[in-house]
């Protein structure tokens, strides 16, 4: 019987609690599907421009932050008084950890009609033993 790294079953354990986390507090979800040679994840983001949004890879972790703010926010700032005021500003961020090494400079990002996806290949590193040649 084979036992993992201590820090793959740490990362697994921060996932699914960062996972409770986002769905307990309405937070940005995604999906992230394994399409063979790369993994696509996609967010929905309504309301956001692509200026609002930043996209970062690091080793086997993604992380999305995205904050928008009104343009209501620089054209009332002259003493308008609100009732309520809930739109102004609005960030979301999420970080996914990867079951697998990805090429970070491969990575590319699109982001359409709300909708950010995110393509990761996935790296191709091989494994295998080099031998040594003893002089």
């Amino acid at each position: 019987m084979s036992r993992g790294s201590p820090f793959d079953e740490l990362e697994r354990l921060l996932d699914r609690m960062n996972e409770a986390r986002e769905r307990a507090g309405g937070g940005l979800a995604v999906d992230v599907a394994d399409e063979g040679d790369s993994f696509v994840l996609t967010a929905d983001l309504p309301g956001f421009e692509r200026d609002d949004i930043d996209v970062e890879v690091h080793e086997r972790t993604l992380r999305i932050d995205a904050t928008h703010r009104s343009e209501t926010e620089e054209e009332y700032e002259d003493g308008d008084n609100y009732i309520r005021r809930e739109r102004s500003k609005r960030s979301l961020s999420r970080s996914v950890t990867l079951p697998e090494d990805i090429e970070e400079g491969d990575a590319s990002a699109s982001f359409e009609n709300g909708v950010l996806t995110v393509i990761l290949p996935k790296s191709h590193a091989t494994e295998e033993s080099t031998s040594v040649e003893i002089e």
